[in-house]
């Protein structure tokens, strides 16, 4: 069986120079390599299909990208491929990390978080100026964890999402294992937005967080595969490095991600399924276990 039309594969982003020889096999200039290889990230096949229909964007969770920067992503991919791109962490982060990059704000409360203006202007602009909206999957909204409580936090994505535009779509992963539950369904169920079934070092398995919202949400879901669970990001890193093999497999990640798949198709809701190298150390052959296994 063919795997359905409904489910996109990509991994967490394109630009690893590790999968030379593997995914990339033309020669890039050493300052030429991140710029250049979407095109061939597209075109890698697998069962003489291409292997990837989607892909993440985390450089846009540091900074919304210019109209110039989208318009040379449109060169080089094709008709039917989306892009799920990171919002810029200024929308998503309610307090400034005590971090060196951001300078005087370190420490300070973030007066932008869920500013839907600055999101409308700002984020959202690029993407109708390069004429970009037919390639965007869903906007991935990353909430690292925080100390608002269920009824604040909630309270503010109702707000912020009501003043969104509805021609994109949206998703909403958090950190926050607490935050699952009937008030956070109900307003994701209301806008019709994702929850993102991120399978990351301390939430819950994918089944688990399925069971905790009781259903999907939107008229697709969206999948980030990113570390093992109860495993440190730096220990995953340590663990999968330099990203060219299998280190070990993940067979509950696996079998659940499947269930979801299955489970969203039958329901006719799009899936959008993003491997990063750090959860079993390559995601391109992570992704060819799950298609395998769906068809």
């Amino acid at each position: 069986m063919a795997l359905s039309p409904l489910v996109r594969f990509g991994t967490s982003t394109w630009t690893y120079e590790g999968w030379q020889g593997q995914v990339y096999q033309r020669k890039y200039a050493n300052t030429a390599f991140a710029r250049e290889c979407l095109g061939e990230y597209c075109q890698y096949l697998y069962n003489g299909e291409p292997c990837f229909r989607t892909v993440g964007n985390d450089a846009t969770f540091y900074r919304p990208p210019t109209a110039n920067q989208l318009r040379r992503y449109l060169n080089q991919i094709p008709e039917d491929f989306e892009m799920c791109f990171k919002v810029w962490e200024e929308i998503t982060i309610p307090d400034y990390a005590t971090h060196a990059r951001y300078g005087p704000k370190a420490g300070q409360p973030n007066l932008h978080f869920l500013d839907a203006k600055l999101f409308n202007d700002l984020v959202l602009a690029p993407y109708r100026e390069a004429k970009f909206e037919a390639h965007t999957g869903p906007f991935l909204f990353e909430f690292q964890r925080h100390g608002m409580g269920t009824d604040e936090f909630c309270a503010r994505l109702d707000r912020f999402f009501s003043q969104l535009p509805n021609d994109f779509r949206y998703a909403v992963e958090i950190r926050n294992a607490g935050l699952l539950g009937p008030e956070y369904h109900q307003v994701l169920d209301a806008h019709r937005i994702a929850h993102v079934y991120n399978h990351w070092s301390y939430m819950p398995s994918l089944a688990e967080q399925h069971e905790r919202m009781g259903s999907f949400t939107a008229p697709f879901t969206v999948l980030r595969l990113l570390t093992p669970l109860k495993m440190s990001y730096e220990a995953a890193k340590k663990r999968a490095e330099p990203y060219t093999k299998i280190v070990e497999e993940l067979p509950h990640m696996r079998r659940d991600t499947v269930a979801l798949v299955r489970k969203a198709v039958s329901e006719q809701r799009r899936a959008y399924v993003l491997v990063n190298n750090r959860a079993e150390g390559n995601a391109p052959l992570t992704i060819q276990a799950l298609k395998s296994s769906l068809n």
